[in-house]
């Protein structure tokens, strides 16, 4: 197999800083959903509504909360682009090892069921095939901690604790959901980490993988005439069989 395999370098880079900023932005909203909480949980603070410091911390919880929807979002669509384009390289490497078919890189995110194990299923076959062909094993402790994350954060209860601090009446509801939105906040940011750590590691492999499948063999070198000495010499010889 000699043709070149073109890595998605740009796109690994991209969807790592899209998941980079998506975790730096959840962290700080952590802070600020920490720093709501402990005010909640003090004396009650009054004044102009302008100086509250209750309502400036609002404010930023707010802002930070729309900007981590956001960025979930473009994380989520630049990494389903770079797994298509990893998908491009493992059927290079190792076609009928992959398991489903492209379609299921949209719908395995968003199917019932399904989205419990078939983006696991594309990463694992990825893994597979960047291994030489008597070792491809799939599966890795990296794959299965970078997934469990995954499953955490999607039967996390962000979305319930975000419309239930809407809906808090007394600071003691509104503690409450702000602790499970500081929780999903961590795991957030720990599938992240990982979902970086996990690009790089299958470019990577997949990089050696595609360089040791692609590199240039020596063609045989062509036996090279006899020369005329050696012709002579084969020729006396076999005279001097035949007189014997």
């Amino acid at each position: 197999m000699g043709e070149a395999v073109r890595l998605p370098r740009g796109q690994a880079r991209f969807a790592s800083a899209t998941l980079a900023a998506f975790a730096l932005v959840a962290a700080a909203a952590g802070v600020a959903a920490w720093h709501k909480y402990q005010l909640l949980a003090g004396a009650p603070t009054s004044g102009p509504y302008v100086d509250n410091p209750l309502v400036e911390a609002d404010t930023y919880f707010r802002n930070l909360m729309g900007w981590r929807t956001g960025l979930f979002l473009t994380a989520l669509l630049q990494f389903s682009i770079w797994l298509a384009n990893m998908r491009d390289v493992a059927d290079v490497l190792w076609r009928e090892g992959q398991r489903r078919r492209r379609a299921w890189l949209i719908f395995g995110w968003i199917v019932p069921v399904a989205q419990f194990f078939v983006p696991k299923m594309f990463i694992n076959d990825l893994w597979a095939a960047s291994r030489p062909e008597p070792q491809r094993r799939r599966g890795h402790p990296l794959l299965t901690a970078w997934w469990l994350s995954v499953l955490l954060v999607s039967a996390s209860t962000f979305d319930d604790a975000a419309k239930a601090l809407k809906r808090a009446a007394t600071a003691d509801e509104a503690r409450h959901a702000l602790r499970q939105i500081m929780f999903s906040d961590a795991l957030d940011v720990c599938a992240a980490v990982l979902s970086i750590v996990v690009i790089w590691q299958l470019l990577h492999r997949l990089e050696r993988a595609t360089g040791a499948v692609t590199a240039p063999t020596e063609p045989p070198r062509e036996a090279e005439p006899a020369s005329e000495d050696s012709r002579r010499h084969h020729s006396r010889s076999a005279k001097s069989g035949v007189l014997d």
